[in-house]
């Protein structure tokens, strides 16, 4: 807590509840600087509220919010918006919020663009960016008024990668012990990638061979069972044992040396350019696993259920006809009339 110069203006510095308070006192006059000192200082500690400059918020201060709002609501895409926020800070953290203005988002999109980055990716920060100013403008006193409009950037078509079974079992025979039960789960269940890697064993009924995401566990909050096929039990039971053997306490079905699997990119992306499967991820097993359930004859509100797939939509964008269900769709027309004598009309 302090008085400093700026020029011949005092300026008043202290901390509340773990945000600094940086404040001219507007006057040249130190004993005129104290008592306004305190009287400022005595308020905040007060739980009084007290007006806060437009001119003095900076971006870092959106930023809390925005990271403060996601944990007090226990959001799952927490990592996936500190990761937009990173992004955001390289480009805004030097800039007043106040001097944020539409040309420096464009810029940002511009600059954003030139690094490879797609527009989903972008749209992604962008609405980071969004729910900052939205926050910024509820807060009590706001800060934020007149946010900048902030646009929405045209997507490509969903990506279509799949994985055929002669694949995965190429990459699986090639990856790391440690996740060749991860590929699994997500060949055969479509599960996302962090249920699979926050799936517990209290969660795995292997009497009735069958996993229970609990409410609260998924993406959507929505629980589902999902029952194993043969192949995924028997790997489960592989690791099981592996885990009681080697790792008994530790609670995760997927592990690394009795660890939670935290980072795999690089061990996947070299397998996956070894296996001849270069730019495949993980998630495309999730689109796989759709398109091999409607393959099989499962009606999509099963499918549906066992993904975890809430809307039409968003499932649609899943279950994408492949080039081979197009040729399929043939053969199964062919086979209609392969058994069938066409006869013949003759004229006189």
């Amino acid at each position: 807590m302090a008085l400093y110069k700026r020029g011949e203006i005092w300026w008043m510095n202290f901390s509340h509840q773990g945000r600094q308070i940086l404040r001219s006192t507007k006057t040249k006059d130190k004993k005129i600087a104290k008592l306004l000192f305190e009287k400022i200082r005595g308020e905040f500690a007060g739980g009084k509220p007290h007006w806060i400059s437009i001119d003095t918020v900076e971006f870092d201060d959106l930023k809390r919010e925005l990271i403060k709002d996601y944990k007090k609501n226990s959001r799952k895409s927490l990592e996936r918006a500190s990761l937009s926020v990173e992004h955001l800070s390289s480009f805004f953290g030097c800039i007043k919020v106040k001097d944020i203005t539409s040309d420096h988002i464009d810029n940002y999109i511009i600059y954003r663009q030139d690094q490879g980055v797609s527009n989903g990716t972008i749209n992604r920060e962008l609405s980071a960016l969004k729910r900052m100013f939205t926050l910024g403008a509820r807060q009590s006193p706001p800060k934020v008024i007149n946010p900048p409009f902030v646009p929405k950037l045209k997507e490509g078509p969903p990506r279509e990668g799949f994985f055929e079974y002669e694949e995965y079992i190429r990459l699986r025979d090639l990856l790391p012990d440690y996740l060749k039960l991860v590929l699994s789960l997500a060949f055969f269940t479509g599960m996302r990638k962090r249920e699979i890697l926050s799936l517990t064993w209290d969660r795995i009924n292997m009497i009735e061979k069958k996993i229970i995401l609990k409410n609260g566990t998924t993406k959507n909050d929505q629980g589902r069972t999902i029952y194993l096929s043969d192949k995924l039990y028997d790997a489960i039971l592989n690791q099981k044992n592996t885990r009681d053997n080697n790792y008994p306490d530790c609670p995760y079905v997927c592990f690394n040396a009795g660890r939670q699997i935290k980072n795999y990119q690089k061990a996947w992306h070299n397998t996956c350019n070894k296996a001849g499967l270069t730019g495949k991820l993980l998630h495309d097993n999730r689109r796989t696993a759709v398109r091999n359930m409607s393959r099989a004859g499962i009606p999509d509100t099963v499918i549906m259920k066992i993904t975890g797939h809430i809307t039409r939509s968003i499932f649609d964008r899943y279950n994408i006809t492949s080039e081979e269900d197009i040729r399929m769709a043939a053969d199964k027309v062919e086979a209609l009339y392969k058994d069938k004598q066409v006869s013949t009309i003759s004229t006189i």
